[in-house]
């Protein structure tokens, strides 16, 4: 099923839901971010702990706003269905700010810049550029994530495994089950760092954006997310926060 279609499924399914079951809401110091903790550097867990960019960024946010934050633990694909359905009121989670997302949800500002990565096993020479995923390799790919429609529509001589989880993903290529792995590009280089039997192609797939996701009519809150952005970026504490998760040269 295409992004799109998916969506649609999402919004009306949804929409018929809230229409009969009221939505619950948080205090008016409270906001409610759902968020999908298996992406490290971005946000993951850790001491049983969550942590990482998206995490810490939008703690940082909050506390700009004058609010406190309730997260919500949810898979990736239940991030934008979740966020229609009232079960939170913001997505944190390395969403890029897609033309088809936006057709269902609202987006903060940009706030880092991102694109899709391929991780191969540095043992295997066969996959030097992107293009060589068309020689019938196998790709494994979170479900719900632009990659699996980005590979669909780019390289369809590609065999997808798709997985639920982030780690999942990472583990078929650790292990040699697949070929390679397509993710965003700082969850990649995290992995790469740490793992040293795969590396990052030098060539991307994409360059795109990182932004918050809000429910379409929720311009106030935008508005309060966006100026909260500024200030961070104003007062230093966004450039500290890059600095800590992807080094001084970003």
């Amino acid at each position: 099923m295409k992004l799109s279609k998916l969506l649609c499924a999402c919004t009306a399914v949804f929409a018929l839901f809230t229409a009969a079951v009221p939505a619950a809401h948080a205090a008016d110091n409270v906001i409610r971010v759902g968020t999908d903790a298996t992406f490290p550097p971005m946000e993951f867990v850790k001491d049983g702990k969550r942590t990482g960019f998206d995490i810490e960024l939008m703690e940082a946010l909050a506390k700009s706003m004058g609010k406190k934050i309730q997260w919500v633990d949810i898979d990736f694909k239940g991030l934008i269905p979740g966020l229609i359905s009232n079960r939170f009121d913001i997505a944190a989670s390395a969403i890029y700010m897609t033309d088809e997302r936006r057709k269902v949800v609202n987006f903060s500002d940009p706030y880092y810049r991102g694109g899709l990565a391929v991780l191969v096993r540095r043992d295997d020479q066969s996959i030097k550029v992107p293009d060589d995923l068309n020689k019938g390799k196998k790709v494994s790919v979170q479900v719900g994530t632009k990659s699996v429609g980005y590979l669909k529509d780019n390289f369809p001589g590609v065999e997808r495994v798709e997985v639920e989880k982030n780690q999942a993903m990472f583990d078929l290529l650790a292990t040699g089950r697949v070929n390679a792995a397509v993710t965003g590009r700082p969850a990649a280089v995290e992995y790469a760092r740490t793992q040293p039997l795969v590396r990052v192609l030098d060539k991307g797939l994409t360059t795109e954006l990182y932004g918050f996701a809000m429910r379409r009519g929720d311009t106030e809150l935008a508005e309060q997310l966006n100026k909260a952005l500024q200030t961070l970026r104003v007062n230093g504490t966004y450039t500290a926060l890059t600095d800590k998760w992807f080094g001084k040269n970003e």
